[in-house]
């Protein structure tokens, strides 16, 4: 009679991460039977040691997916944030070397609400050629102003980790409101006069001003 255990025996019997598992669910390499309330459950005669046709095929998939890359990505929204942005890859590199990871580096400067920029194009691709482990972030808004947790599903879809470095407090909705607005204005402000007019900056200034006065309030 078939003995079947929860997914947290089976990663405990196999060595592996629960994560994993889910991964070689999703793959067809290990297909869990699922209860009526949709738990993972793994047939342990699947699991043996004894079957080495079986352990073979864990194992070179267990290689495949050590040779993933931990990708760190930074962004900066216009050129007068360069220092920003050397400072945001200084942090990802040392917060990546202490945690062991196999590393790369991808860097963007451009608006958060610009979808076509090369660095995040780098990323989709990779997240979707199943090239990465883990996606490293020194904040969640550096990804995209909007549209961040279409990216965070599809990396989940992928069983790719998400690490936020500074996960921080949750911005109230006025805070996140103005933070868009600001982005939204030195995007065209920058546009109608160029990302280093005196013009564009005293718009910026003067609208980061307003705005931040009205917050306080």
């Amino acid at each position: 009679m078939n003995k079947f255990i929860s997914i947290n025996e089976a990663a405990k019997k196999l060595g592996v991460s629960l994560s994993t598992l889910r991964r070689w669910d999703k793959s067809g390499l290990l297909v869990a039977e699922r209860t009526p309330k949709g738990h993972r459950r793994y047939d342990i005669n699947k699991l043996n040691s004894n079957n080495l046709n079986n352990q073979t095929l864990l194992k070179k998939d267990l290689q495949k997916f050590n040779n993933k890359k931990t990708i760190a990505y930074a962004r900066v929204s216009s050129n007068d944030q360069k220092s920003d942005l050397h400072r945001q890859i200084e942090i990802l590199e040392l917060f990546c070397a202490k945690n062991g990871w196999n590393y790369e580096i991808i860097s963007d400067l451009g608006s958060g609400i610009n979808y076509k920029k090369k660095g995040l194009k780098l990323l989709l691709n990779l997240i979707l050629n199943n090239e990465i482990e883990r996606l490293v972030l020194t904040h969640k808004d550096r990804l995209l102003r909007f549209g961040a947790e279409l990216i965070f599903t599809l990396c989940n879809e992928r069983n790719i980790d998400i690490v936020i470095i500074n996960q921080g407090k949750d911005l109230t909705f006025e805070q996140e409101l103005v933070n868009d607005v600001l982005e939204i204005i030195t995007v065209f402000s920058a546009k109608l006069y160029g990302s280093r007019s005196n013009k564009n900056k005293k718009l910026i200034n003067t609208m980061k001003n307003i705005m931040e006065e009205n917050n306080n309030e």
